[in-house]
């Protein structure tokens, strides 16, 4: 498990501001697509020296983490709003416009 995690917060490391990707997107990306709840685990086990863009990783429906473990919410969208997200009405993340297209190919 911990080499899965390691390879979480690689991508998660790729994301840039402005977008997001979801649990689903990141355990997709690590050919693991039926793992995206594993993904979550990751993200709440992120050792607090890691740098990681955390607030970027939102669930399939562009709703922010009820157990956002670096804040609030109400955080996390300030945080994604003022790096540029999209938001609808609704208050959920517009992915069709924010939705990070992953990591390039090399």
């Amino acid at each position: 498990m911990k080499d899965f995690f390691l390879r979480v917060y690689e991508i998660v490391a790729q994301i840039p501001q402005g977008k997001v990707a979801t649990y689903g997107q990141i355990a997709e990306i690590l050919g693991e697509k039926s793992n995206a709840r594993v993904v979550g685990w990751a993200m709440r086990a992120v050792p607090s020296d890691l740098k990681l863009p955390c607030h970027r990783v939102v669930n399939r429906l562009g709703e922010m983490s009820p157990g956002y473990v670096f804040g609030s919410r109400e955080l996390q969208k300030e945080i994604l709003q003022s790096e540029g997200v999209i938001f609808k009405r609704d208050g959920t993340i517009n992915l069709k416009k924010s939705l990070w297209s992953g990591p390039e190919i090399k």
